[in-house]
């Protein structure tokens, strides 16, 4: 049995490394969910290519010519991984006594099964005794064990509930599958925090690793147009800039449409009932439609204020200027209230070369020498004389 090693395992990918809370653990059990085709196998196989320790790739779903295909598509030479196609455990354990692997790789518990229990692979019995004997392996030997699991159609990771809570990660990886980018996100983390996020782009060579997210929550245009407003907001520890957008028309079919991508539709409701209640705008006899670029979802309060002025501006068909953007939550009474961390998203904003970023007059910071200009508002017709 190897000795116990206390260190982090670098992953060498850094995306998946910030939602993990810096690397594997030894003795870690490592969940990944995620919807058929988004790209579960090629994350974990890039990684197992690209790190410096002993890989143990294991897969009940294709044959060993078909992994060697994925890999030089992902075009990696120096490599570690070894590569086994089972879904006998115990065959599986078989390997590993022999191999001595410092990462197992399993694809997918859903094909793997144990001859100790009389039941077809993918059954509840057989995903909970694998994953008990994985979980076993894995403290008696600190060795990391990544593991892929399928969803069903509720989006919930298939097979049983206690799965989720055996494991010590569970992490959800996410896209559309018509856009080229996926998001990583940590639903579970006993070794660290839940609110981080990866992004990665899907190419034809695997998935790039995208260091600066606000690349692709905004996007590329020529001109000014109206009904798109540029919100500061905060995933775990790292700052965005994202883009809303925001269509407001006269209602053509008598009962007026809200429709929400990316954002809470109830709170959007609120919203609009604040602006009509609060503020004077007649918005209910219109068709609204509001979506956050790039295929995100975003639950944070801090991007209300960029919503009300996305649909402000789209309601008076006036843009707001590009080096503009906004950072403060809108309460009930129609007062622009403040958000944390708001010292790291005018950071994040000046460093992209925004010139004004609109919060509330409320928050409170020490840093006074930013080089951007700082608008504090505390009312919705301040900011909406200040912007039209």
């Amino acid at each position: 049995m190897k000795s116990t090693r206390k260190f982090v395992l670098d992953t060498h990918n850094n995306e998946l490394n910030t939602v993990l809370g810096g690397g594997l653990v030894p003795g870690s059990v490592i969940l990944l969910g995620g919807e058929p085709g988004i790209g579960k196998s090629t994350l974990l196989l890039q990684v197992a290519l690209e790190m410096k320790h002993k890989v143990l790739y294991v897969s009940g779903e294709e044959s060993q010519s078909q992994i060697k295909m994925r890999a030089e598509r992902l075009s990696n030479s120096h490599s570690n991984c070894l590569i086994l196609t089972e879904t006998n455990t115990q065959n599986i354990f078989k390997t590993i006594q022999e191999s001595e692997p410092d990462i197992l790789v399993i694809d997918s518990i859903q094909t793997l099964y144990t001859s100790h229990i009389e039941a077809s692979p993918g059954t509840v019995s057989q995903i909970k005794e694998t994953t008990a004997e994985l979980i076993k392996y894995a403290k008696e030997t600190a060795t990391p064990v990544l593991v892929i699991g399928h969803i069903n159609k509720e989006g919930s990771i298939a097979g049983p509930k206690i799965l989720e809570h055996m494991v010590d990660v569970v992490l959800q990886f996410e896209g559309d599958r018509n856009h080229t980018y996926r998001i990583l996100r940590s639903q579970k983390n006993r070794f660290g925090s839940t609110a981080e996020l990866g992004i990665y782009e899907m190419l034809s060579n695997g998935l790039r690793e995208v260091t600066n997210p606000s690349e692709i929550l905004i996007s590329e245009k020529d001109s000014d147009l109206s009904g798109t407003a540029i919100a500061a907001t905060q995933e775990g520890m790292r700052p965005l800039m994202i883009e809303i957008q925001a269509l407001v028309s006269t209602a053509v079919y008598g009962t007026p449409q809200r429709s929400a991508t990316g954002y809470n539709l109830k709170r959007l409701n609120m919203i609009l009932a604040v602006l009509e209640k609060r503020a004077g705008f007649h918005l209910g006899s219109k068709d609204v439609f509001l979506n956050i670029t790039g295929g995100i979802h975003v639950d944070d309060p801090a991007i209300d204020l960029a919503v009300v002025c996305a649909i402000l501006s789209s309601n008076n068909d006036e843009a707001i200027p590009q080096n503009y953007c906004f950072a403060a939550e809108i309460g009930l009474a129609g007062e622009v209230r403040p958000v944390s961390r708001i010292e790291q998203r005018i950071s994040e904003a000046e460093k992209l070369g925004f010139d004004k970023v609109f919060i509330s007059k409320f928050n409170k910071f020490t840093n006074k020498d930013f080089g951007i200009e700082i608008i504090a508002v505390s009312k919705i017709e301040e900011i909406y004389q200040l912007l039209f």
